[in-house]
């Protein structure tokens, strides 16, 4: 039930942090109101009466608002009560509670949680806005033209593995999808995050065997997005390092929907922090570079080779497990010592992450001991 409050008196007791948040509301509803109290804060921004509450300044209001925290003043409004009454953080004594307004033109969507949830409530509330976008709001709109509206697509970087190293955003993203694609490399307890009611969708893809094509992915993103769905491609690593991403949002972006890049730690740099590799050295590493060893069509990359002649260079090598044969072999033929430093790092930030040390001459070798996934730093 709204309850049209447009030319009522409003009364708040209390000119405290709270009892200014509810008259920073009032203001901008536009509404008439008053602030009786007995001390103020400092730089408290509205006009106020100095005065020990009374019963009697009630009188005349049709809302009164509690802001004090204190019960002697609760207990004697509550007890003489003929207006509406909030009594802050004290949902057991209100007749109605601040909720959070979505407003476009004459349409008002008030979420409320009765008092217990507000941060929860402005989540909703914004989702709504977005939602409300730039339509002008009447009675001939078009069901599937607002449909379309409602929708929006999420890149989001899953990390290189361990939950905690999930982004905040990432972790508040998750919470809010209706559909999820994911990868085989993502992590399934980030999956456990996931609202119970999202569909879940696996697309992952595996050395040799595909489960689903870049064009059927992108199919079936566009799919969800035109029934109005929040959908959620849950990549591991970071969404444009090696991860396809900008194809998706290509897709995305041309039939025509909303899309948003949340970023993740890629392996390249988590794994080398894990085992213990500063990725740059004042003094004698000055930069790195990040590689795949693997194309497009399942050819192989080395045009990269060259780059390990130079000493004051790192080089992190992802998807090169498989074709740690031609690296080494290449390596080799162009001059680079054999003795050079490597390592090859498995599952990373996991538990069962493992560091092989290992030298270009042995590399071979020792990436016998290594599993997928796992990246090669030189």
């Amino acid at each position: 039930m709204l309850v049209n409050l447009i030319n009522k008196k409003f009364l708040v007791i209390g000119a405290g942090r709270v009892a200014k948040q509810k008259c920073d509301v009032l203001s901008k509803m536009g509404e008439e109101f008053k602030v009786i109290t007995k001390e103020k804060m400092n730089n408290f921004p509205y006009e106020v009466e100095m005065k020990e509450f009374s019963i009697e300044d009630t009188k005349g209001f049709d809302v009164v608002i509690d802001a004090t925290g204190n019960e002697e003043v609760t207990k004697k409004l509550i007890e003489n009560k003929n207006f509406l009454l909030n009594v802050v953080d004290k949902p057991e004594f209100c007749d109605f509670y601040f909720g959070s307004i979505a407003k476009k033109g004459d349409l008002s969507i008030l979420v409320s949680s009765n008092g217990t949830a507000p941060r929860l409530t402005q989540v909703i509330r914004d989702r709504c806005e977005r939602i409300l976008g730039d339509f002008e709001v009447d009675r001939e709109m078009n069901y599937e033209e607002i449909k379309r509206n409602s929708a929006k697509a999420f890149l989001i970087g899953c990390g290189p593995g361990a939950v905690d190293l999930l982004t905040i955003r990432a972790y508040n993203t998750l919470k809010t999808l209706e559909v999820a694609l994911y990868d085989h490399l993502v992590n399934p307890e980030i999956l456990e995050l996931l609202p119970k009611n999202c569909e879940k969708i696996y697309v992952g893809k595996v050395k040799g065997k595909h489960s689903r094509s870049q064009e059927e992915i992108n199919e079936i993103i566009l799919k969800y997005l035109n029934e109005g769905k929040i959908v959620g491609r849950l990549k591991s690593g970071h969404p444009f390092v090696f991860g396809r991403g900008a194809e998706e949002v290509e897709a995305i972006v041309n039939a025509g929907f909303e899309v948003e890049v949340v970023e993740g730690l890629s392996s390249a740099m988590s794994g080398p922090a894990n085992a213990g590799i500063p990725l740059t050295i004042r003094g004698s590493k000055d930069s790195f570079i990040v590689v795949s060893a693997h194309l497009r069509g399942n050819r192989i990359n080395l045009n990269w080779i060259d780059l390990l002649l130079r000493e004051n260079i790192r080089v992190i090598v992802l998807m090169g497990l498989s074709r740690i044969k031609h690296i080494q072999k290449k390596a080799l033929e162009i001059g680079i010592d054999e003795n050079r430093e490597v390592y090859i790092i498995s599952n990373v930030s996991l538990e069962n992450q493992i560091t092989i040390k290992t030298t270009i001459k042995d590399m071979l070798k020792d990436s016998k001991k290594a599993t997928r996934p796992a990246i090669i730093v030189f």
